[in-house]
C-alpha cells in the first residue's frame, strides 16, 4: 500500500457506562489493527475517537445514578479512556463532545447548514410525559416495534431488528421516566429532508460501492434508500447537549446524531492544534481516505445521515469505506448491559493483568465480520492454550532457548542452505503481502490466521530439523536452522504488531531488535550474525481451568443476582436443563394472581417489591424485573406464581414465591400471564 493520508474514526462510545467485549470486537479492535498497520506502512493517519457525552442516554443514566449529566460523563469518560489505553487501543486523540471546541464546531456546522437553507422548520407533535412534565427524547420512549413486534424498541431504533423508527411508529408507547403513557404535544424542530438526497445517495452508494463495501453494510444502505427516506429532525427538546444557535430555539439542543459525528471533526481539530497540523488536510483534502469503524446498529447514521450532512455542508470528503461489524454474543446470549450479561473491559484488565494480547487475539479470531459470533470462556481458554501458547509462544521459546544453550545467546552464522531451507525462506517472504492484503480489505480474522500460519511454519521447521539431535554431529547445520528460526521470530515481531502490540514489544526486547516498518518484513536479514540477544521469557502462560471457572461463575452470579434475584437458581451458560419426571413437575404449586402494589427495592436497579393477591391471601415477592417493567406498569398485571418455593430474604425482604417470566432471545423478560377468566388463586396444571 502506498503511503497516503487517512482519517480513521471509531464510533464515539456513550459516556454512560463502561466498555464491554462486544464494543471492542465490534469497532475498536478492528480499527486499532487497521491503524497500526497503516502506520507500519508509513501512512499519515489521524485515529479519532472520544466520548459521546450528549443525548438522552446520558440524562437517563444521570437519573438512574441520582446525579448530574456532567458527573456521569466525567466518570465514564475517564474510565473508558483509561481502559482503551491499557488495552493498547492507540488513538491519536480521545476527545469529548462536552468540550468548548466541540460545542463551537457543532454550532458553526449547524449554522452553515441553516444559512444555506438546508433545514426545514416543521411544527409537529412530540410525545410529552404528563407526570415528568417534559418532552421525551426518542430514547425516553419504548414500545412495540411495528416491524418485528419486539416490545422494548426505542423511539429511534429497534435494537432487535435494526429498523430506524420514529416515536410515533411505536405501538403502545410508554415513557421510561415514569412509565406513563405519553401524550402528543405541539413543538417545532429543524428537519433535514433526507428524501431530497436519494438520487445522490443512489449514485454514491448503490452504483459506486457495491463491490468495495461489505455486503452487510451495502445491503442495509440499499434497503433504506430503496425504502424511501424521510425528513429527520436535527434538533431535540432537551436540556443537555449543544444548544441550537438560533434566537427562537430556547430549550432545544442539536440531535445527538448531528452532534456526535461532528465530534470526529472537533476531535481532529484539537489533535491538529496540539500537534501543529492543519485539520482540514484530514477532512477536506481529496487525497485523504475517511474510514469509519462502527457496529451494525450505527450503519444508517454513518453511511446515510452523516454523509448527507457532509455533502449538504460542502467541502468535506466522504467515507471511503464503513467496515461495520455485526454483534458479538456471550455464552449463547445477546450481551446485555442492563442485565449485566457482559465481560467488562476494565474488569478483564484487572482480573487478567498483563494479558491484553490474549483477549485481543481471541476477539480478533472470532470477530463478527460478516455475521454475529460468540465469545465463551472455554473457547477463550482453548484459543490461548492451543494457539498462542502451543504454537506462537512455543516456537519463539524454543528458538531462543536453543540459541542461548548452543550459541551463547548470540545469533549464529548462516551456513549452506538446503532446498528445504530455501522453501521456508520463500514462504516467509510471502507472508507480509498476504497479511497486508487481508488487512487492507478489512478481513482481520483472515489476516490473523496468516500470522499464526507463519508461526506454524517456524514450528514445523524446527521440528523437522531437530537441532537438539544434530548439534553434536553437525553444529553448522544447527547454526543455520537457528539463524533461520530467529529470522522468523523477528518477522513475527514486525507482523504481529497490529494484532498483538504487547507481544511485539516483548519480542523486540528478547531479540534486541529496533521497531521496524512493514517493508522490512519478509527479509531473513533482520538479525545480524553475532549480535547478542536479550533474555528469553515465556510469551504466554497457560490459562488454567480454575481461572475460567471463576469467570463463568462470576458471570452467572451477576446475572442471577441482577435479573432473577427472586429465584435461588444459578443460570447455566447456554445449556439445556435436565429432563424431569411428571412427579417432579407435580411438586410445583403454581397459581394465578394479580399484582396489587409495587415499589422499587431501595439501592437496587433491577428489583421490585410486589404484593400479589392470590384470592385467599396476599404474598410479598421480590422480582428482578425492574429493567423491563416499572412499578407503575405492573400494578393490575395478572401473573403466574410459584407459591411453594422456599422463602428467601432478598435485600432484607422475605420473598415468598417466584413470578414466572418468559425470556425472549434478547434477554427481555415478559409475564407468563393467565387468561382474564382465571380467578386469583386458580391452580395452573
Amino acid at each position: 500500500m502506498a503511503a497516503k493520508r487517512y482519517t480513521v474514526t471509531a464510533a464515539l462510545p456513550y459516556a454512560n457506562g463502561p466498555l464491554h467485549i462486544g464494543h471492542i470486537a465490534g469497532a475498536y479492535l478492528p480499527a486499532d489493527i487497521y491503524v497500526r498497520y497503516l502506520r507500519a506502512v508509513g501512512s499519515d493517519v489521524a485515529f479519532i475517537c472520544g466520548s459521546d457525552e450528549h443525548g438522552a442516554a446520558i440524562t437517563m443514566q444521570a437519573r438512574k445514578e441520582e446525579t448530574t449529566p456532567q458527573a456521569i460523563v466525567d466518570k465514564y469518560h475517564a474510565m473508558n479512556r483509561d481502559a482503551f489505553a491499557q488495552f493498547g487501543i492507540d488513538f491519536s486523540i480521545y476527545h469529548r463532545t462536552s468540550s468548548e471546541l466541540h460545542h463551537q464546531t457543532a454550532s458553526d456546522f449547524f449554522l452553515k447548514l441553516y444559512e444555506k437553507g438546508k433545514f426545514e422548520k416543521i411544527n409537529s407533535e412530540q410525545y410529552f410525559d404528563p407526570e415528568a412534565k417534559q418532552f421525551l427524547a426518542d430514547r425516553y420512549i419504548i414500545g412495540t416495534c411495528p416491524k418485528c413486534g419486539y416490545d422494548s424498541a426505542y423511539g429511534d431504533q429497534c435494537e432487535k431488528c435494526g429498523s430506524t423508527l420514529s416515536p410515533q411508529d411505536l405501538i403502545n408507547p410508554r415513557s421510561t421516566l415514569s412509565g406513563a403513557t405519553p401524550a402528543l404535544k405541539p413543538t417545532s424542530h429543524w428537519f433535514l429532508p433526507l428524501n431530497e438526497y436519494e438520487t445522490w445517495l443512489r449514485e454514491w452508494i448503490i452504483d459506486r460501492h457495491k463491490s468495495d463495501w461489505k455486503p452487510n453494510v451495502y445491503g442495509q444502505c440499499k434497503s433504506w434508500i430503496e425504502g424511501g427516506l424521510q425528513p429527520r429532525a436535527m434538533t431535540r427538546d432537551l436540556n443537555w447537549g449543544v444548544k441550537v444557535p438560533l434566537p427562537d430555539a430556547e430549550g432545544k439542543v442539536l440531535y445527538v446524531w448531528l452532534d456526535a459525528p461532528i465530534g470526529y471533526i472537533s476531535a481532529t481539530k484539537q489533535w491538529a492544534q496540539d500537534n501543529n497540523k492543519d485539520w482540514k488536510n484530514y477532512w477536506c483534502d481529496a487525497d485523504t481516505q475517511l474510514i469509519h469503524f462502527i457496529g451494525k446498529d450505527n450503519i444508517v447514521f454513518h453511511c446515510i445521515i452523516f454523509p448527507i450532512i457532509l455533502h449538504a455542508h460542502g467541502g468535506f470528503v466522504l467515507p471511503t469505506n464503513v467496515p461495520a461489524n455485526e454483534f458479538l454474543n456471550l455464552e449463547g446470549r445477546k450481551i446485555s448491559t442492563s442485565r449485566n450479561w457482559a465481560v467488562w473491559l476494565h474488569e478483564y484488565l484487572r482480573d487478567f493483568a498483563d494479558k491484553q494480547d490474549e483477549l485481543r487475539y481471541v476477539l480478533c479470531s472470532i470477530a463478527p465480520e460478516a455475521k454475529d459470533s460468540e465469545f465463551t470462556w472455554k473457547d477463550y481458554q482453548a484459543r490461548v492454550n492451543n494457539e498462542l501458547v502451543a504454537v506462537f509462544g512455543n516456537f519463539v521459546n524454543r528458538a531462543l532457548v536453543l540459541t542461548q544453550k548452543y550459541f551463547d545467546n548470540k545469533v549464529p552464522a548462516c551456513h549452506e542452505l538446503t532446498d528445504d531451507d530455501r522453501e521456508v525462506l520463500k514462504q516467509v517472504a510471502a507472508f507480509p503481502q498476504a497479511i497486508a492484503r487481508s488487512i487492507e480489505e478489512f478481513r482481520f480474522r483472515e489476516a490473523l490466521a496468516e500470522l499464526m500460519n507463519l508461526a506454524r511454519v517456524g514450528n514445523k521447521y524446527l521440528a523437522d530439523n531437530e537441532p537438539w539431535k544434530v548439534i553434536k554431529e553437525d553444529p553448522d547445520r544447527v547454526a543455520t536452522v537457528l539463524y533461520i528460526s530467529l529470522q522468523i521470530v523477528a518477522n513475527l515481531a514486525i507482523l504481529c504488531e497490529p494484532f498483538l502490540p504487547f507481544t511485539a514489544r516483548k519480542l523486540e526486547g528478547m531479540l534486541n531488535l529496533e521497531p521496524s516498518l512493514w517493508a522490512a518484513a519478509g527479509s531473513v536479514k533482520l538479525l545480524t550474525a553475532g549480535s547478542a540477544l536479550g533474555e528469553a521469557k515465556l510469551l504466554y502462560q497457560k490459562t488454567e481451568d480454575d481461572i475460567i471457572q471463576t469467570q463463568v461463575e462470576k458471570l452467572n452470579a451477576t446475572n442471577t443476582a441482577d435479573s432473577a434475584a427472586a429465584s435461588a437458581a444459578t443460570l447455566p451458560v447456554a445449556a439445556d436443563k435436565a429432563t424431569i419426571t411428571f412427579d417432579e413437575f407435580s411438586k410445583m404449586d403454581i397459581r394465578t394472581g394479580t399484582i396489587t402494589a409495587a415499589e422499587k427495592v431501595p439501592d437496587t436497579d433491577k428489583l421490585l417489591k410486589l404484593t400479589v393477591d392470590l384470592g385467599s391471601e396476599q404474598r410479598t415477592v421480590v422480582s428482578g424485573i425492574a429493567a423491563y417493567h416499572s412499578a407503575e406498569q405492573v400494578i393490575g398485571q395478572k401473573v403466574s406464581l410459584l407459591v411453594n418455593l422456599a422463602p428467601r430474604k432478598i435485600k432484607g425482604i422475605e420473598s415468598k414465591g417466584m413470578i414466572l417470566m418468559a425470556e425472549n432471545a434478547d434477554g427481555v423478560l415478559n409475564f407468563v400471564s393467565p387468561g382474564n377468566g382465571s380467578e386469583n388463586g386458580s391452580t395452573i396444571r
